[in-house]
């Protein structure tokens, strides 16, 4: 898969600072992550952080169809079809290894980082999104935690900002994998700002233009910045929609265990079946009845169980659930039917969420190196 990751320092009118801008280029795949792209993203951030030029850092994409739309599932497919288990493992290992460690520096950068999350943020999208401090969408902004519909979970820090969501709704995006709009991303607070297409230009005009002093006032800024430009997209915002089912989304989710809870979104009824959303709520009842059964056990102990891990140890979880998932099976026939074949319909290995063999979700779940061993073992040490 083409793909790359281009980069720009665009000098600032005191002569002293600039603003390092990221673009993530590769438009065939809506932008999604390459391992290449991903060297190449991770160690222009490690460079920029010890940059004192550098003030903040802008990540977008070169298209206003997707800022991100994942990670390179396709060249996973491609390893996991081809090459030995071992192969496919080692192969996992080192891409999602690389992936968390840089959503994991843009979650703890010492520099403002803005993601401008224009069009689709998907996935591998979502883990780079999450961890800027200044998150802005869109109109035409969707974000989405898919992973249910290709057999696989929602990783890149998920077990991290699905359990800070409010009550039920990270269970409910992640058993779902619906796609939200700009609104309710920001009444979630999935996203901080909501501006218009235009306002990009205008942002970086602006950031260039500002007087830069302490580096403890640079977010304050930032923030004043974003601030000041949100007032003339207000008229454009898209209507709400899981806004509308969220009492009844916690309700759900505080079924006693996954059973009682999947029945209880399923049972969710629309306020108008022809309204927008009306027509959310069932595409994302529909999706979750075509999900992939261990996926939807995944999330539930993902939710349930995890909640106080901290930023590190949710990915070092996740590191061994991807690479454990990377060499079951299912993700590779959910990727094959969803993207490859695109027939649409996986042959997952149970036929509903209460046909999963507990021992399956267990293994996945166990620990697949000694701690001193894990590939992600300094993670949250300094």
């Amino acid at each position: 898969m083409a793909g790359k990751v281009t980069f720009e320092q665009l000098s600032c009118n005191d002569e002293h600072h600039q603003i390092g801008v990221a673009i993530l280029d590769n438009p065939e795949s809506l932008n999604a992550l390459t391992f290449e792209m991903l060297i190449q993203l991770n160690q222009q951030l490690l460079d920029w952080q010890d940059n004192d030029q550098i003030v903040c850092v802008v990540i977008k994409s070169n298209s206003e169809k997707a800022f991100c739309a994942g990670g390179d599932v396709r060249t996973m497919h491609q390893m996991m079809s081809e090459k030995s288990k071992q192969e496919a493992q080692d192969f996992c290992t080192t891409y999602f290894s690389l992936e968390y460690q840089c959503d994991y520096l843009t979650h703890t950068y010492p520099k403002p980082v803005i993601a401008w999350g224009e069009g689709i943020i998907m996935g591998g999208g979502m883990g780079l999104f999450m961890g800027a401090s200044h998150k802005v969408v869109t109109p035409k902004s969707r974000l989405a935690m898919p992973e249910v519909s290709i057999g696989l979970f929602p990783d890149v820090g998920g077990t991290w900002f699905l359990n800070r969501l409010e009550s039920g709704v990270g269970l409910f995006l992640g058993l779902t994998g619906t796609m939200i709009n700009a609104n309710d991303a920001t009444e979630l607070h999935l996203a901080d700002y909501l501006l218009l297409e235009d306002h990009q230009t205008i942002l970086l005009t602006l950031l260039r233009s500002t007087q830069w002093f302490s580096a403890n006032d640079h977010y304050s800024v930032i923030n004043e910045l974003l601030e000041g430009l949100t007032q003339e997209a207000q008229a454009h915002k898209p209507p709400p929609q899981i806004s509308t089912y969220l009492p009844r989304i916690e309700f759900a989710c505080r079924g006693a265990d996954l059973a009682h809870i999947w029945q209880g979104i399923l049972d969710i009824q629309p306020t108008d079946p022809l309204s927008n959303e009306g027509k959310w709520l069932e595409n994302a009842q529909r999706s979750m009845l075509g999900g992939s059964p261990i996926t939807a056990h995944i999330v539930y102990r993902q939710i349930k169980h995890y909640h106080d891990l901290s930023l590190a140890d949710c990915f070092k979880l996740e590191l061994g659930l991807a690479v454990r998932s990377g060499v079951l099976g299912e993700f590779q026939e959910g990727v094959r039917a969803r993207l490859i074949d695109k027939c649409g319909d996986p042959n997952w290995m149970f036929e509903s969420i209460y046909d999963v063999d507990s021992k399956v979700i267990d293994t996945l779940f166990s620990p697949l190196w000694p701690t001193d061993k894990h590939p992600l073992a300094e993670l949250g040490k300094y």
